[in-house]
């Protein structure tokens, strides 16, 4: 199924860390870990709408990895697949490689 967010929404996935233990060596469960803030955008609107009427191209892009607040976005759930859906202005900064 493909989903296109309208505006200046975007869709992320999740990036889940590999870190099933805690530093001490206990195992956390999963109803007490805390939900990573950092994602992958997999689709984008078509832009922000200014007061003026035109509309401006959004800084993120699909593929981008970004950073974003821990109760950030709406929640949906697509083929098996949890995604958050959320406005550009909740993006707190994109990941780059070096």
């Amino acid at each position: 199924m493909n989903l296109r967010p309208l505006y200046d929404r975007i869709v992320v996935k999740r990036i889940e860390n590999d870190t099933e233990k805690s530093i001490g060596g206990l195992f956390i469960p999963d109803t007490a870990k805390e939900k990573p803030q950092e994602g992958e955008v997999f689709a984008v609107g078509k832009g922000k709408r200014l007061e003026d009427g035109t509309l401006t191209q959004l800084d993120v892009k699909p593929g981008d990895r970004i950073l974003f607040g821990k109760y950030s976005g709406s929640e949906i759930k697509l083929d098996n697949t949890e995604y958050l859906i959320m406005r550009e202005d909740e993006v707190l900064g994109i990941l780059e490689s070096k």
